[in-house]
This record gives C-alpha cells, structure tokens and sequence, in this order.
C-alpha cells in the first residue's frame, strides 16, 4: 500500500473498499485491543513488495498487571444464554462471537439490520439478550430493535458503536435507556456488559 493509506489504516471507518463492502473497522480494532494491553503496532509497506505488521506486547509485565486487575474486579461471569449478535464487520463478528462462546453463551449470528429481524423471529423463545450494532447496512440496529420489541417487548439489548458519543447523537436517537458499548473494547468489558445486562432486572 502507498505511504498515504499506510498512515491511515487504524483510523476507524477509513476503507479502501467500495461502499458497502467494508466498513473500515477490523484494523481499528485489532489496533484497540493490542493497545489495551500495552502493546505497540507498526506496519511497513511499499506498493509490488508486501506488507509487513510486527506487534509488540510486554507479555510478562502484562500479565502480571492483568492478573492484578482482574482480582480487584473479579473475573467476568460465566453464562449459559442465547445471543442475537447483529454485526455487519465479519472480522468484528467472528471475534465477538469468540469471546462471548468461551464465556459459555450461544451465538446467533445476523449479518444485518434485516437479517437480524429475520432470526429473532425464528428462534424468538431460545434468544435472551440482543447485541446489535448500531450504525448497519438495509436496517440500523435501532431499527431492528424496534421490529424486535413489536415481537417481544421485553427484550433486553446491547447496542455497539465504533463512532464516538458526540458523533452517535447525531447519527441515532435513542429515546430509551439502552445499554451501549464502544468499539474498540475489550473481551473483559464485552462479558462483563453483557453479563450485567442479563442480571439486571432478573
């Protein structure tokens, strides 16, 4: 890749494929997680010779620090619930569904807004907690949960967003109290919402 997209690969939404085939959020995220855990990322590349990305994570320090951590917050909780997980990123959905697999959960994958519509209203008794992108191709994540509630009011859901806050206030309203989470995070942070989202009201 030239010197220009080079600079801009981690930039979240930035893409260089065509509308609707990307949305420029795999290497942000990829660049999220290893900056959580110290590391440090760097990418060389010149147009006909390849590319090259070397990371760098101090993995004993890291470890001691993560172990730390997660004494004083506690290891997040296990579960055995089903998962409506609406993603349109293929990379972001298969590590998504990942994580929350190793947790326990059972993962129902959509594609989008439309597609997620489409398997709650198949596996509407088996789906305990919904976690949806917010900003999707053919149907928002808010407006796929607005068909969900028409299905099943009670519903409980998670909206993901890689925008910032500022930004997602112009781009979604959200009139009631949804729970949201912000891309990049953690596997941690992601278990943990999700989690608590289920317990609550339980």
């Amino acid at each position: 890749m030239d010197e220009e997209t080079r600079k801009r690969i981690f930039e979240p939404f930035f893409t260089t494929k065509e509308v609707g085939k990307g949305t420029g959020l795999g290497m942000a995220v990829v660049y999220g997680i290893i900056k959580q855990h110290d590391g440090y990322i760097n990418v060389s590349s010149e147009p006909g010779t390849g590319t090259t990305f070397r990371v760098y994570l101090p993995i004993i320090e890291s470890a001691a620090r993560a172990g730390t951590k997660a004494q004083k917050e506690g290891a997040p909780g296990r579960g055995t619930e089903t998962i409506l997980l609406a993603e349109d990123d293929k990379s972001v959905r298969n590590i998504v569904k990942v994580w929350l697999s190793e947790y326990g959960y059972t993962v129902i994958e959509a594609v989008d807004g439309e597609d997620a519509v489409r398997k709650f209203t198949e596996n509407k008794d088996n789906i305990h907690l919904l976690l949806f992108d917010l900003i999707m191709p053919k149907m928002n994540g808010k407006d796929a949960y607005d068909e969900v509630r028409k299905i099943k009011p009670g519903v409980k859901i998670i909206f993901a967003s890689g925008y910032a806050p500022d930004i997602l206030q112009q781009k979604a309203s959200l009139e009631y109290g949804a729970s949201l989470i912000f891309k990049p995070f953690s596997p941690f942070e992601l278990v943990r919402k999700v989690r608590s989202a289920l317990d609550e009201g339980a």
